[in-house]
């Protein structure tokens, strides 16, 4: 495995759930019409052919 490769191909990867996840929270906030409290959101990372299965849960203040 080519580790410069495989680091520069994680961090675009992470890049895009970043950038595509605020939008679509973004998006969801708006469209409910949320405009105050705590939106609780939970991520769940699986990987294909791996065992993986990496919860992430949290809340967001909409305050």
């Amino acid at each position: 495995m080519d580790e410069g490769n495989f680091n520069m191909s994680m961090r675009k990867f992470l890049k895009q759930v970043g950038v595509t996840s605020q939008q679509q929270i973004e998006k969801a906030v708006r469209d409910n019409n949320l405009d105050s409290g705590t939106l609780k959101v939970k991520v769940v990372l699986t990987a294909e052919g791996t065992d993986l299965n990496h919860v992430v849960e949290g809340e967001i203040d909409l305050n």
